[in-house]
Formats: structure tokens, C-alpha cells, sequence
């Protein structure tokens, strides 16, 4: 049943945007915003994670090889009478793409004119798998070769190596794009068993920003998409403790200095929606609070060349997981690691100093609200949003609500050494 649509405001931000629920069961909103670009952005809830599911009416699970969601985004832009979903894009101007998450995967474009035209295709292709055990067969070579480019790549195996460092179980220490061993076992039964599982548009949402009509949106959805058939999907992940697989790992590749990355395993996600983005704002603000470009700790580090500009923290969290990722460059690692665990028991000790949390909290706010000046931002928050059931500017009161008293709790309750893991690649 087609939902009315509803409007959401913003007094604060003087936005608004559109949402309603199609007839086909696909969620979809508009957020009309007059810039020389529209976003159109078409995602389902069904990432990398997703290895061990069914439907409630299946008598059993089904699992599939690490890498099919990701293998299945590529495969998705052939079609059956032959012709290539990126030429028909380049008739209309539109700019398409497309990527794989732990979470979701999500097929977009950008264009100055022919919105609707490019809307159009987009619906289209995404809605109509087609698979050959001879297009699968020559994927697998062109996803083993970009596996393998992965494979020499630092940063990557750095980022690879420290989830699974902290994870001894959760398919979030595999890489998005498998292994070439696992994206071996992949056929065309079980990508359509995929599509048809994950890719049911009540899974889904289109996510639209620019110089858009909500009506003349809800038009071309008409004219694309039936009606889904309703159905539950049963996702089985593996339990996974709180406290770190691995406290250390080390490996050796072609690097002029050692890179480092410090996780900060995180066993505690709130399930409620708005408690969960207070979380990751909260986080946020105090990682600006704690390692910060303005710190005292930062620019000690980095005034006596233990640290260069390359250093960066960033919180990331799902429904399954969530962890800070604290990176950077160094001599030597593990003193600096030491240095670090010194730092979080120091600042354990005393409060959290107030003008150092307003200054935090009003750099994570001008980020968010940051998000407004791109309408490729805003599709990809709404997306984020949407699929973690939160009202993109309920994060504004989110905000507003977290004191200095919540963030020193995270600070207590997340920076623990037990949750600490040191990953290092270094020289040969």
C-alpha cells in the first residue's frame, strides 16, 4: 500500500525534504536542493556481511562464499539483450557508479540535465539481474585481479589486518571483495539467490537530492517498478566478544616508514536508532577531543617528529559493529603505542575539560551541517540515515542533547586496554 507523503522540516537548517513509501514497497526520499548537480542514490540493506541468511519461510540458512554482495554490484551492470548500463548513462550525460559496503551496496549517478531520463535507467537496470555461468566465469578473473591489486596495497592491508586483529569471528575482518579463493565458489544459483533475497525493494530505499520534483520522481517510479512480494529476512551473524582478537600484529611490506593503526574495538551498539547516532556523534566528538589537529598530545607528537600529517582517527559503527581506527606513520610503533595508552589513563583521571567539549562539539555540528552544501552528501546521508530508521535531522537534536558528562562516560567505558589492538606494517 502506497504511504502519503510526508514532509520533514528543519527550522534550524531552513531544509526540507520529502518521504514516502512507494506502492512497490521501495522507501524513497526527496530533498529538493537547486545546485548545479542531482544525486540519485539506490541502495538495499546487504553488504559484504550478509554471508549466512534466509527468508522466514526457508526451512533452512544458506551460506555463500565472502565476497558475493560486492561480486553481485559488478554483475549487475550487464544486461541481458547486451548492452552496457554505463552507454546508456552516457546518452543521457549522467555520471554512474556503484560500491559495496560492509552494511549495503548502492547503485548511483550524478547529472546536470536529463534527471529523470538517468532515473529511469537506474531503476531499470537494478531491477533486472541477469546471470551466465560464462559472464560469472569472466568476472571472477577481472574481481581476482583487483583482489590481489588490494593485496600490495598498505594502506588496505593495514586497515584489513587491524579489523582482524579485533575480530576473531565477525565477517567484517574479510574483505569486502572476498578472497580469490572464496569468489571462486561464486555461480549464477547463487547470485540470483542473493538478488532475490537482499535486492526485494522493501529492503530498499532511493535516496534523490538536487533540482528534483517529488512527484515527478514518484512518476518514473511508477512507470519502472511493480509491486515486491513482502517477505522477512533472517540474517545470521557470529557472536563476537568485546575484547580484541589479537592486542598485536605486524607484517612486512615496500614502505618508506612504519604505518601504524591503533583499533579501538567497540562491543557495545545500541540498538535504538537515536541512541545508536548519539553514540557515533559522541564518539566523534571525543576522538576531536582527544586526538584532534589542535591537541596538545597531537602537536607534541608531532613537534618532536614521532607523528606527521598523515595521523587521522575515525569512528566507524553498523548494526553488527563498531570500532575507532586510529592511524598514522611513525618510527617505531610500539613506542608510540605505549605513549598513547599513557595518554588515555592520563586523561582518565581528570574531567573532561568543558572548553575543550564545546569546541568538539561545535566542530562535529559544522561537519554535519557541512553535509547541506553537496546534494551528493546529503543523498549519501539520507541513505545512512534511512537505513538505520533515524530522521535525517533528528541528528540535529542528537546532537544538541550530548554533554560533556556523556562523552566522558565513552571515554571511560570504550578506552579500555583490553579493547586496544596494534596493528604495524613495516619495512622490509
Amino acid at each position: 500500500m502506497e504511504m502519503e507523503m510526508q514532509t520533514y522540516t528543519s527550522d534550524k537548517l531552513r531544509e526540507r525534504y520529502f518521504g514516502f513509501t512507494h506502492k512497490s514497497g521501495l522507501r524513497v526520499y526527496v530533498f529538493p536542493k537547486k545546485m548545479s548537480a542531482s544525486y540519485a542514490l539506490f541502495a538495499t540493506r546487504y553488504g559484504s556481511l550478509e554471508n549466512s541468511f534466509k527468508l522466514a519461510t526457508d526451512a533452512g540458512f544458506t551460506t555463500v562464499p565472502a565476497g558475493i554482495a560486492h561480486f553481485l554490484e559488478h554483475k549487475m551492470f550487464e544486461n541481458e539483450d547486451g548492452t552496457d548500463t554505463f552507454e546508456r548513462f552516457g546518452k543521457t550525460g549522467a555520471n554512474a557508479n556503484a560500491f559495496t559496503s560492509f552494511d549495503k551496496t548502492a547503485y548511483l549517478f550524478s547529472s546536470t540535465d536529463n534527471f529523470y531520463p538517468s532515473l529511469e535507467i537506474l531503476l531499470d537496470f537494478v531491477t533486472h539481474p541477469y546471470f551466465t555461468p560464462e559472464t560469472v566465469q569472466k568476472e571472477q578473473g577481472i574481481i581476482a585481479q583487483e583482489i590481489r591489486m588490494y593485496e600490495d596495497n598498505p594502506d588496505t592491508r593495514l586497515y584489513y589486518e587491524t579489523l582482524r586483529a579485533m575480530y576473531e569471528k565477525n565477517d567484517v575482518r574479510i574483505e569486502i571483495a572476498g578472497t580469490v579463493e572464496s569468489i571462486s565458489e561464486i555461480t549464477a544459483d547463487l547470485l540470483y539467490k542473493c538478488y532475490y533475497t537482499f535486492y526485494n525493494l522493501h529492503n530498499m530505499v532511493l535516496c534523490v537530492c538536487g533540482d528534483v520534483d517529488a512527484d515527478r520522481v514518484r512518476h518514473v517510479l511508477d512507470k519502472v517498478l511493480t509491486e515486491a512480494p513482502r517477505q522477512e529476512i533472517v540474517r545470521r551473524y557470529y557472536e563476537e566478544k568485546k575484547t580484541v582478537f589479537k592486542p598485536r600484529t605486524e607484517m612486512h611490506m615496500q614502505v618508506a616508514r612504519p604505518q601504524f593503526a591503533i583499533g579501538v574495538k567497540d562491543g557495545d551498539i545500541p540498538s535504538d536508532p537515536l541512541a545508536f547516532a548519539k553514540k557515533d556523534f559522541g564518539m566523534k566528538i571525543l576522538n576531536e577531543i582527544l586526538f584532534g589537529s589542535s591537541t596538545a598530545f597531537y602537536n607534541d607528537m608531532y613537534e618532536r617528529g614521532i607523528l606527521n600529517s598523515k595521523f587521522a582517527c575515525e569512528y566507524d559503527s553498523a548494526k553488527t559493529f563498531a570500532y575507532d581506527y586510529i592511524s598514522g606513520e611513525t618510527d617505531d610503533p610500539d613506542a608510540f603505542f605505549a605513549a598513547f595508552k599513557q595518554y588515555i589513563e592520563d586523561c582518565k583521571q581528570k574531567p573532561i575539560d568543558e572548553d575543550a567539549f564545546l569546541r568538539a562539539k561545535r566542530s562535529v555540528y559544522a561537519d554535519f551541517v557541512r553535509l547541506f552544501d553537496s546534494t551528493e552528501d546529503i543523498a549519501s546521508e539520507l541513505v545512512f540515515n534511512a537505513l538505520l530508521d533515524v530522521d535525517l535531522f533528528d541528528n540535529i537534536g542528537v546532537i544538541d542533547a550530548i554533554d560533556a558528562s556523556y562523552v566522558e562516560k565513552l571515554l571511560h567505558d570504550c578506552f579500555c586496554e583490553a579493547y586496544f589492538s596494534l596493528s604495524i606494517v613495516s619495512p622490509f
